[in-house]
């Protein structure tokens, strides 16, 4: 059987093309297994996962609990706003505390970039990047990338737009390295204020008019803004910011072609997606959340397989 050429997922500029092809190839067979009467396979029976969130999370901290579950692993839960973090333990205190309980793998999300990668260099277990700062969002990407896949073949050669609040989107950096592995053409839309300043030397496209963005591609992956990030204020007006960048079904209507719509979540209807785009045959926003656990499911697999 073919391995993955790292030991931790992360972030995607970690991995290769290779290591992409062969996630998607064991989402695939996940994806069956989860769509079963008996949604359950014994393949982790003897190894315990902790989900470590220091920052709120939904959709990925339950996804990666059912992932977890779905292969048998044993699981703990373990949330900052409630441990010893609030009494000044240090990270690499609360994880090698953890560590002594026997625990293989770490899946977590922290506020700071690069946390997953300096736990990866301090303790000796395998390390799963669910989000660290406004950085890196790996399994995300990956299950975008996998649902564009499935609703229309394949990545390569797809023309991507990530639309939004790309300065402190995690999603929009991992998406746009996952989708250039695998040889999509990628360009964000957004207003100034909220693209990052050396954003074309990653190799992507720049536009700050929507409508023109939307006819050029095939898939639009729309983000929401950040405003728990935001320290100031980057546009006038939410209502301001919906008016040159909300998609709506009248917009879509008016395309030269149908477009895919993608959301990471949590959505923010009527800001920069209207609910009856949401809730189109044109979004596959809940394929994404379906194909999350499948993806995550492969990954923990995969990086399971690598602990000696």
């Amino acid at each position: 059987m073919s391995e993955l050429s790292v030991n931790h997922l992360l972030g995607i500029k970690y991995l290769n093309k290779k290591d992409i092809e062969l996630i998607f190839e064991t989402a695939d067979h996940f994806k069956e297994v989860i769509n079963r009467p008996i949604k359950k396979v014994p393949s982790l029976r003897d190894i315990t996962i902790a989900n470590l969130f220091f920052e709120n999370s939904t959709r990925t901290k339950l996804s990666f609990e059912l992932a977890e579950k779905r292969l048998s692993a044993d699981v703990i839960n373990f949330s900052s706003a409630q441990s010893s973090v609030k009494k000044g333990e240090t990270l690499i205190d609360t994880v090698n505390n953890i560590l002594s309980m026997k625990v293989d793998m770490i899946v977590m999300r922290h506020p700071n970039p690069g946390a997953g990668v300096f736990l990866s260099n301090h303790v000796k277990a395998s390390i799963i990047n669910a989000g660290d700062g406004a950085h890196e969002h790996p399994t995300q990407a990956l299950l975008d990338s996998f649902s564009i896949r499935e609703r229309l073949g394949e990545v390569a050669g797809k023309k991507v737009v990530i639309v939004g609040d790309i300065l402190h989107s995690r999603v929009a950096l991992s998406n746009i390295f996952a989708l250039q592995l695998q040889g999509a053409e990628v360009m964000v839309c957004g207003p100034k204020t909220l693209l990052p300043k050396y954003i074309d030397t990653l190799g992507v496209k720049v536009e700050t008019n929507l409508r023109k963005a939307l006819n050029w591609c095939d898939v639009a992956n729309m983000l929401r803004v950040q405003n728990e990030r935001m320290d100031i204020s980057y546009f006038p007006t939410t209502r301001e910011y919906t008016q040159q960048f909300g998609v709506t079904k009248e917009i879509l209507d008016s395309l030269d072609k149908e477009i895919t719509i993608m959301h990471p979540g949590p959505i923010n209807r009527g800001v920069e997606i209207t609910s009856d785009v949401a809730d189109s045959d044109q979004a596959i926003i809940l394929d994404q959340v379906q194909n999350g656990v499948a993806v995550r499911m492969a990954v923990i697999y995969l990086l399971a397989s690598k602990i000696k």
